[in-house]
């Protein structure tokens, strides 16, 4: 049995804070086994998947406790009513305080590994993602960061753009240490309750 982070739990769903460096779902390989659905149905047997962080991103991850909750937060990420918030370091110094990112992402093809993804105007698909500075630290950023969106490596590829990837970021940056990204904020209706619902993890940055 390993330790979870249980930021909520009753009868119909859990928020669980995911580590960074741990897969959402198992990968290919034996290697890639661990991930936090298989930790979790370790405790929950019933838990089902809701949505997914990246390997290196940590924060809160959604899982249902049945099909029909599954169903339920499923649909509220598609209708974007789920309201996401991030905590991200990037590096340089942004000049202004708060801006918006509109910028459409497609998966990159000629590159096989490590999958990534591009700006393209012409043929990605509509990403929009809102930043706000939270503080300004010698030559590096804190932002929050409010996806309109819910692309692949959206945030990862919109700092990029703005020309200050987050920091370790490997892909669209410079490695470190970890990936300075965390899914700090999830503001959701209640599954069965209709209430609104505001989750937070704290950030480890």
């Amino acid at each position: 049995m390993r330790l979870l982070n249980l930021i909520y739990e009753d009868s119909y769903f859990l928020a669980v804070d995911k580590p960074s460096g741990i897969l959402s779902v198992p990968g290919k390989g034996e290697d890639k086994k661990d991930c936090m659905l298989i930790r979790i149905q370790e405790e929950f047997p019933n838990a089902l998947l809701v949505h997914r962080l990246d390997m290196d991103t940590s924060g809160i991850m959604l899982f249902a406790r049945s099909p029909e909750v599954q169903r339920e937060l499923s649909m509220q990420f598609e209708r974007r009513s789920i309201k996401k918030t991030y905590i991200a370091w990037i590096e340089g110094r942004l000049g202004l305080d708060e801006g918006e990112v509109d910028l459409p992402l497609r998966k990159d093809m000629s590159q096989a590994l490590p999958p990534c993804h591009v700006v393209d105007l012409e043929q990605g698909k509509p990403a929009q993602t809102k930043w706000r500075v939270s503080e300004r630290k010698d030559e590096r950023t804190r932002v929050i960061l409010h996806p309109l969106t819910g692309r692949s490596h959206q945030l990862r590829v919109h700092m990029q753009s703005l020309g200050h990837p987050i920091v370790g970021d490997p892909i669209y940056g410079v490695p470190d240490k970890r990936l300075m990204l965390h899914a700090h904020g999830l503001n959701l209706d209640h599954p069965v309750h209709g209430d609104r619902i505001e989750l937070e993890s704290v950030s480890p940055f």
